[in-house]
């Protein structure tokens, strides 16, 4: 292996990632404002984003500590809506197996929705790729949508104030989620999940303190798994 081929893989990786970013920057500029409403000091505010790097449950737990809700409420708000990274991680874990702990918490932090499907399709399209390209494709993609959320949560902070109301930027929010979502939605639990927690988030979004994205989280969450199920035991029986 080359140096020339091994920069070509985190330039891959890199270059996959690029036409994703405009959705992600306002979703981290949302994230940089819900911290400055939730009264963290520009510090918190923007080293949360570095540290937890959570996207969706990030925002949800900002706006639950605004709205002073109970901690137990804010934690169980992010465990459930991060549950799906403990899938993403299972699927990944062949792909980078044999490394050391540290390498694979770094792999870990720094995954998100976008970076596990681009990999993972990557992964897929080019089997031929060795472990060592498949690392370099991946921290190349998913270090530079880190370093963007931090960007952009700093921006939403100081400059969160002086965005026009009439913008109304979270709207990038669900696109930028739907455009990756609905490419990736292939087989039948994958669409029983997603449409069970649409549904019901859309019933349940006037619950307090976003009690419908917890919901549709569990109740998308435990559609996909029976339906998994289901159609797994169909599959076993004899004809």
């Amino acid at each position: 292996m080359t140096e020339t081929s091994a920069r070509q893989d985190w330039i891959d990786g890199i270059s996959v990632m690029l036409p994703l970013i405009p959705g992600v920057l306002p979703f981290g500029m949302i994230a940089g404002v819900a911290a400055s409403e939730a009264g963290l000091d520009a510090w918190a505010g923007i080293g949360q984003s570095m540290i937890v790097f959570a996207g969706a449950s990030q925002i949800a737990a900002l706006q639950l500590i605004a709205d002073a809700a109970p901690a137990l409420v804010v934690i169980l708000t992010g465990l459930v809506i991060n549950l799906r990274f403990a899938m993403y991680g299972a699927s990944l874990a062949p792909h980078f197996e044999r490394r050391s702990v540290w390498m694979r918490a770094l792999i870990a932090h720094l995954m998100t929705d976008q970076s596990y499907a681009l990999s993972v399709t990557r992964f897929n399209m080019r089997p031929e790729m060795s472990k060592a390209a498949r690392l370099r494709f991946y921290m190349g993609n998913a270090s530079l949508m880190w370093v963007v959320w931090a960007a952009a949560t700093a921006a939403g902070y100081f400059l969160g104030n002086s965005i026009p109301p009439d913008w109304s930027m979270d709207f990038f929010v669900p696109l930028s989620f739907i455009a990756l979502l609905v490419p990736s939605i292939r087989e039948t639990p994958m669409a029983a999940a997603a449409l069970t927690g649409g549904v019901v988030v859309a019933l349940a979004w006037t619950l307090p303190f976003n009690m419908g994205l917890f919901a549709a989280a569990v109740c998308g969450v435990a559609a996909g798994y029976l339906a998994d199920r289901h159609f797994s035991q169909h599959r076993k029986e004899p004809n």
